[in-house]
């Protein structure tokens, strides 16, 4: 091991194991088994050894287990901010901030432990007064930035539950998230830079304001880029300004375990995003021990600078919510807000690399493509400035392909770091965790994971229900874990969320993943088993792109699809039926990329878009999203599709043709 990295953390929780309860394991296989069979003994130990806090410490650990509705921790009290907070005076004392952060004008910040603290009391006290109360929504719309993280911890202070969506998405499809929920409260920026681009936003946040009745007050976080002043009740910089004897006397409130946190949204293919209600206490049980897989920890020094966590993500996407949890482990989070390769006109996929490198980041994680992306682009280490302290390269939203990260390697090494792990991950918003992902003891190859997470009873199962090894088959996780669902916000009788996991194997989560786990235990994602969009680590649901399409006065009908598979490129592929008389021409196509765009995301542009005489569906109506893609991605239509249960089989043969030419290519 590395002079900076002496006592990997799943060393250091083993030995703990064996110090405190005298469990001793031949091998990572043995300790997993035994984490996913005696489920209450093992996260005992994970709250014991993370050191999690609660004036009623823990008498039971799953008082009831099922999926849905497990009840975990009865009767214990927590609170994330708390746990945060906790680590001001001894990171402040070791000389190590809070939060660094940049944005693409090349301003740095630096945010010290004590102002961190002192900015959360006063935007809770803030947010008290405009009559934010415990169980209140705060719906947010903001950036990558300090100010974002603060917000969070602030609401969840009073116990307010926080919701967060990004700029780069557009009215319409926040105002699907929010408008669910019914916030109290908006927390919004009026313009970003992004792209090279100053983007005002004072529009969608009108238009939000507009849709959203249920808001109160509006706290403003005020920009150069907006070019229209708007009305707020509160400026962002009037609600942090408080520095008197209550705010630093200030306290977060001491919640029930299962408390809501957050709610974060998951797009299935049909109907409104699905509101995903997360509980305080089953996301800090699940930060601790992606902080234990991950190797994260403020203990890790070098010249005195600290652990110093950086992954990408804009604040759509749930690792925003991983990188939030680098403070939880006292570690200093680095935060770039912008694009990451600068431009999508001009790229220069040596931006990020260059941010880590000023500010001597630990750990580095992006999406998988993102990488992909700097091999392709040829970077250098001539390119990447000095990256001597990165000893910790991660990545997830889709497959790392092995040849990238044999490229990733030798780039970091090129660049100065004596060694670098890879700790690839795969696990969802859905339950704010990952299930297979990283282990610094296990042996790495190139293009796989190296375990299933503690805690996961996760298996690859074939078509019967019956676990495989060596062979591609669902995941699916048989025993339940903290951080899955309390429930979706707004469902009778857990209706959708039913449906979304449990309609396949009643009582057995199914996460909608291909998966095969080896006889070595190592894990390979082989992209989505059903029809969800996941572009980047950033999921849609295939109606809310139809919705944006099919807005569109010449288009009748769409379908698109994902194709996502080890080792390729993704390609999202758009098939639309237009009125009689209109050709797909380069200015339609203009017209509905740019719908796309604008009420969605760029990430969800199609790569190719296709005019065809019918879109397949059942006898039913239901579009055949998951069959076309199986087509595309090459297995027989015989196998993928039965003709007898479609309303409209005879449009097939023009799909199998176009599977044919992309087997050829």
């Amino acid at each position: 091991m590395s002079s900076r990295l002496p006592i990997p953390r799943i060393r250091q929780y083993q030995d703990f194991l064996a110090a405190e309860h005298g469990l001793r394991f031949d091998n990572y296989e043995a300790l997993w088994n035994w984490s996913v069979t005696d489920l209450e003994a093992f996260w005992q130990s994970v709250w014991d050894f993370a050191g999690l806090q609660s004036p009623t410490p823990p008498a039971v650990v799953l008082a009831e287990e099922k999926m849905p509705g497990a009840r975990w921790f009865p009767g214990v009290q927590v609170n994330y901010a708390r746990e945060v907070l906790r680590h001001v005076d001894a990171a402040h004392a070791a000389g190590l901030p809070a939060i660094v952060s940049e944005n693409e004008l090349g301003e740095v910040g630096e945010m010290s432990w004590p102002e961190l603290r002192r900015q959360v009391a006063s935007l809770a006290l803030t947010l008290r007064r405009l009559g934010v109360q415990r169980g209140d929504r705060v719906a947010a719309y903001l950036p990558n930035v300090p100010e974002t993280m603060v917000a969070f911890l602030a609401c969840s202070s009073i116990g307010a539950v926080w919701s967060v969506c990004a700029p780069d998405m557009g009215a319409a499809a926040v105002v699907d998230r929010f408008a669910q929920i019914e916030p109290k409260a908006l927390i919004a920026v009026d313009g970003v830079r992004y792209g090279g681009k100053s983007l005002d936003r004072s529009a969608v946040v009108k238009q939000l304001r507009d849709a959203l009745p249920t808001v109160q007050a509006l706290v403003l976080l005020r920009t150069p880029h907006a070019a229209t002043p708007l009305p707020a009740q509160c400026d962002w910089a009037q609600a942090i300004a408080r520095d008197d004897d209550e705010v630093a006397a200030f306290e977060p409130e001491w919640l029930d375990f299962e408390h809501p946190v957050w709610v974060v949204y998951s797009s299935g293919t049909t109907g409104l995003p699905k509101p995903i209600v997360h509980g305080q206490g089953g996301i800090l049980m699940s930060m601790a021990l992606s902080g234990i897989h991950y190797d994260i920890g403020a203990s890790y020094s070098d010249n005195n600078r600290g652990e110093r966590f950086h992954w990408f993500s804009s604040t759509g996407w749930v690792m925003w919510n991983a990188q939030l949890s680098g403070l939880a482990f006292g570690a200093t989070v680095c935060i770039y807000d912008g694009h990451p390769a600068g431009s999508a006109a001009k790229p220069d996929w040596s931006v990020l690399w260059r941010f880590v490198a000023r500010h001597r980041v630990s750990f580095f994680g992006a999406g998988a493509a993102y990488f992909a992306n700097c091999m392709k682009a040829g970077l250098g280490a001539a390119d990447v400035g000095d990256l001597s302290r990165v000893r910790v390269l991660g990545s997830t939203g889709s497959p790392l392909a092995a040849q990238v990260q044999e490229w990733g390697s030798a780039l970091v090494r090129a660049a100065g770091s004596p060694e670098v792990w890879w700790c690839n991950i795969s696990g969802g918003t859905d339950f704010c965790g990952a299930f297979v992902g990283g282990n610094r003891e296990l042996p790495e190859v190139p293009g796989q994971m190296q375990c299933r997470f503690m805690g996961a009873a996760v298996y690859a199962w074939d078509e019967n229900g019956h676990a495989v090894t060596d062979e591609v088959g669902e995941l699916v996780c048989t025993r339940p874990i903290p951080s899955m669902p309390l429930y979706f916000w707004n469902d009778p009788g857990n209706a959708r969320y039913l449906s979304s996991y449990f309609d396949t194997y009643p009582g057995v989560w199914r996460h909608g993943d291909w998966l095969r786990v080896g006889a070595d235990g190592g894990c390979v994602i082989y992209g989505r088993s059903d029809a969800t969009i996941n572009r980047q680590g950033l999921r849609m649901g295939t109606s809310e792109i139809y919705n944006a399409v099919e807005d569109l006065p010449e288009v009748i009908d769409s379908m698109v699809v994902d194709l996502e598979y080890l080792g390729r490129d993704s390609y999202m592929p758009l098939f639309v039926v237009l009125r009689p008389g209109v050709e797909l021409d380069d200015a339609l196509k203009g017209r509905i990329n740019a719908a796309i765009r604008s009420n969605l995301s760029p990430r969800f542009v199609p790569d190719d878009i296709f005019q065809v005489a019918e879109i397949p569906r059942t006898l039913s109506g239901k579009k055949q999203e998951l069959p076309i893609k199986k087509l595309l991605l090459g297995q027989p239509l015989e196998r993928v599709v039965n003709k007898e249960a479609m309303a409209n089989p005879g449009c097939l043969d023009w799909y199998v043709a176009l599977a044919n030419r992309r087997q050829h290519k």
